[in-house]
């Protein structure tokens, strides 16, 4: 495991308004190491920087493991365990709202499990408010088959950590659309490109990643943290289908 990657304290001793994130996360480049009162970063990580910190947290491993759909990939991103390091989390969310900014919605949407320390981090990162699809229905209490405050006819921006297919993605979706809720766009922090994009493109939807694997790993190769036969290999993985 490398050294981790520095971040400022992302706590504020103030509550930052929704406008004012934006405005930090639209700050040009050479401003991402200014400090608002508190330590609060100006702006958004780079996609190298988040690359790297995930690598230094062991979030990126590389070897032979076999995924969901059977297949056995040169490469494995855990983001679960951004919940064990807040200040990355937040550096993420970060990023996660640079994107957002460029979308018109009512809430944020997570999708459990992977996605809900995610979508929570970006509802105050950003200001928007959040619900969630319950992997399953309860048979007692309200019965909801989402949770959090919504009215029928609102858009959401569905979030989650990572897409390969886009199988997970739409049947997350089912109950947001079953509650009356739109979905037109989905954010992750890194598609593994699986045939995800398309396969939400096609059935009406619009993916939106801060890393693709292919950039993840070039990003790794330049700081000398993945050696030229791993980069062909993790390069050669993508081109056969990312393991679809």
């Amino acid at each position: 495991m490398h050294p981790p990657i520095a971040f400022l304290d992302p706590l504020s001793p103030a509550p930052v308004p929704a406008s004012a994130a934006a405005a930090r996360r639209a700050a040009p480049a050479g401003a991402a190491t200014d400090a608002l009162p508190g330590g609060q970063p100006t702006a958004a990580p780079t996609p190298a920087q988040i690359a790297q910190a995930l690598d230094a947290l062991g979030a990126v491993k590389f070897g032979s493991f076999t995924l969901k759909s059977g297949a056995t990939s040169p490469v494995y991103i855990d983001l679960r365990m951004l919940a064990g390091d807040p200040v990355l989390l937040a550096q993420v969310a970060k990023a996660y709202g640079r994107i957002l900014d460029g979308l018109s919605f009512d809430r944020l949407a997570a999708i459990p499990l992977a996605g809900l320390p995610i979508g929570t981090a970006v509802a105050l990162e950003t200001g928007h408010p959040m619900v969630y699809p319950r992997p399953t229905v309860k048979q007692h209490g309200t019965g909801q088959s989402v949770e959090g405050p919504f009215a029928a006819g609102e858009t959401v921006v569905v979030i989650d950590d990572l897409i390969s297919s886009g199988l997970s993605k739409r049947e997350a979706i089912a109950p947001l659309e079953a509650a009356g809720l739109k979905v037109r766009d989905v954010v992750v922090l890194i598609d593994r490109q699986g045939g995800g994009a398309a396969d939400l493109v096609a059935a009406g939807y619009h993916l939106h990643a801060v890393l693709t694997l292919t950039e993840i790993v070039a990003h790794l190769h330049a700081a000398g943290r993945v050696d030229d036969a791993m980069r062909q290999t993790v390069l050669d993985f993508v081109a056969g289908g990312g393991g679809r």
